[in-house]
């Protein structure tokens, strides 16, 4: 869905929410409603959004500044709703048209870029990719490089232990377990390595720094506390050792990353989740035009891959692709997943 109008942008990703199963964060959302009618600087910033509001994830924004006030106990009268002992949307209506009042020029900044969510569920659906690539027989062991990186949660896969509708993958015994609700056949199974991890993103979010920690924390939807406590395992490995992160644009670094040499042998990896939509036009565009040339390239010794979890823009599911050079001219779509890998639905190919 595409819409410029604010209130109908906010309506549908309260009803987004609640069908994925986050009727909280659902009505925090829908007491955003009757904010344009108000006099504050957010009211004012919701009513003049000059982008399309669910592309750019507007409410979304504005969502993880409420949630950030109480997280960092900035204001109690937000307990009530996200402990979920006031349900009663007038209600909840006048306690966040209040905080908003009271906050708004905390709040506003938080409009200034899209959230950072780094759900790292979403890597399930990322490893279920490379699974099915080394199945392929192109190699497997593989050099990853992601776009979009955030806090580079899912520039550590390499450290977590998966569990793909009883397939194993990943070290045993990692605090990070994530083991998707699993639909349709298993994966391949397959041993993978990987020989090299590096990400980057326009606005990195240092996990080691407890503020940036904290508002990474607050663009989870409140009421789904295992996100929040595999968040928590996540922040103490990166404090272990930090992901391989930079500042970067996102085409300049995978025009970068595909001139280095390439050694025999690995497989070189491109791949992100849900971060597509964020990118510009012409960003795309390069990035498209890059991975076709390097694929041009690509040897049985040297292949190339790109791997991606994102939106469908016209049916709003999360689509799992994974584009394999050499080989066949287009990606295959082997599954869709939940936003926040909750599920996958795995579909295969041969």
């Amino acid at each position: 869905m595409e819409t410029r109008d604010p209130v109908q942008g906010i309506a549908w990703q309260a009803e987004h929410c609640r069908q994925n199963g986050a009727p909280l964060t659902a009505r925090v959302l829908e007491a955003m409603l009757p904010l344009p009618a108000g006099q504050t600087a957010v009211g004012r910033r919701i009513a003049g959004w000059p982008g399309n509001v669910l592309e750019d994830a507007m409410p979304l924004r504005l969502a993880g500044g409420l949630h950030w006030l109480h997280l960092s106990g900035s204001d109690p009268r937000l307990g009530p709703v996200y402990r979920g002992s006031v349900v009663d949307q007038t209600e909840i209506d006048a306690i966040i048209g209040a905080v908003v009042a009271d906050h708004d020029a905390t709040l506003l900044p938080w409009f200034d870029g899209p959230p950072q969510t780094n759900e790292v569920g979403r890597s399930s659906g990322i490893v279920a990719g490379l699974l099915w690539l080394a199945a392929q027989g192109g190699g497997n062991t593989f050099e990853l490089n992601e776009i979009g990186a955030s806090a580079g949660a899912n520039t550590m896969i390499e450290r977590y232990a998966y569990d793909l509708g009883g397939v194993p993958a990943g070290p045993a015994g990692s605090p990070v377990l994530i083991r998707p609700e699993w639909h349709g056949p298993p994966t391949p199974t397959a041993a993978i390595a990987v020989a090299a991890i590096a990400g980057c993103d326009l606005a990195p979010v240092d996990l080691a720094d407890p503020a940036q920690a904290l508002r990474l924390k607050a663009y989870v939807w409140a009421e789904v506390t295992a996100r929040l406590d595999r968040l928590d395992a996540v922040i103490a490995l990166a404090a272990a050792k930090r992901p391989d992160l930079v500042q970067a644009d996102a085409a300049d670094w995978v025009e970068q990353r595909l001139a280095r040499p390439q050694a025999a042998g690995l497989t070189r990896v491109l791949y992100h989740s849900i971060v597509w939509q964020y990118l510009s036009g012409s960003g795309r565009a390069r990035i498209e035009a890059a991975m076709a040339a390097a694929g041009a390239r690509a040897t049985a010794e040297r292949p190339l891959a790109w791997v991606s979890l994102e939106t469908n823009r016209a049916t709003f599911r999360h689509e799992l692709r994974v584009q394999r050079w050499p080989g066949p001219s287009e990606p295959a779509l082997l599954g869709e997943a939940h936003a926040h890998g909750a599920w996958i639905k795995w579909f295969g190919q041969d």
